[in-house]
């Protein structure tokens, strides 16, 4: 079941086999970071573990804001606006916002994504702009795609590690 199915989303349009399973890998590493953090008290999922100061619902956040940003912002060249003002993207992943805001926001994020994925051939080069280094690596939707899935699967090792240090609990996540 893919991340879209089992958050009963849905994404039409018939997709090549390479762009499903892109689509695949993603959804894995989504569910991980869900599943994750699932069952983590309100206090724990804003509790900072780590030096740096950042908690678990604000990657999160950070996560949704990256979906935005690359299959929004630079894969299309526009994005849905933000739920909330935009504030900015801190340095130190944490945030104010209600977690079941932030974690619907990640969800549509995921799910914007997915459409994307759907709609748009891999070699479609981006519309937007990342604006540094990355514009040089991130050259079509493929590319796009592959550096979403790497930042959210380093993000899932980050929230495993943070879940542990939280409440002892490992190995949470689909894989």
């Amino acid at each position: 079941m893919t991340f879209t199915e089992e958050h009963g989303m849905t994404t039409e349009g018939p997709m090549t086999p390479e762009a499903a399973a892109l689509r695949h890998f993603l959804d894995v590493q989504r569910t991980s970071a869900l599943a994750i953090i699932d069952g983590l008290t309100e206090e724990q999922l804003r509790t900072p573990v780590l030096p740096s100061g950042w908690t678990p619902l604000g990657l999160i956040e950070h996560l949704g804001h990256a979906e935005r940003h690359w299959f929004q912002e630079v894969a299309c060249g526009t994005a849905v606006d933000l739920p909330w003002p935009d504030e900015g993207r801190p340095h130190v992943f944490s945030t104010s916002h209600p977690a079941a805001e932030v974690l619907a926001f990640y969800r549509e994020q995921c799910e914007r994504g997915n459409a994307v994925l759907a709609t748009m051939p891999l070699d479609a080069q981006p519309v937007g702009r990342h604006g540094g280094w990355l514009d040089a690596e991130v050259t079509d939707l493929r590319r796009i795609a592959l550096h979403v899935l790497e930042e959210t699967a380093r993000h899932v090792g980050h929230l495993d590690a943070a879940r542990e240090l939280l409440d002892g609990r490992t190995g949470l996540g689909s894989r």
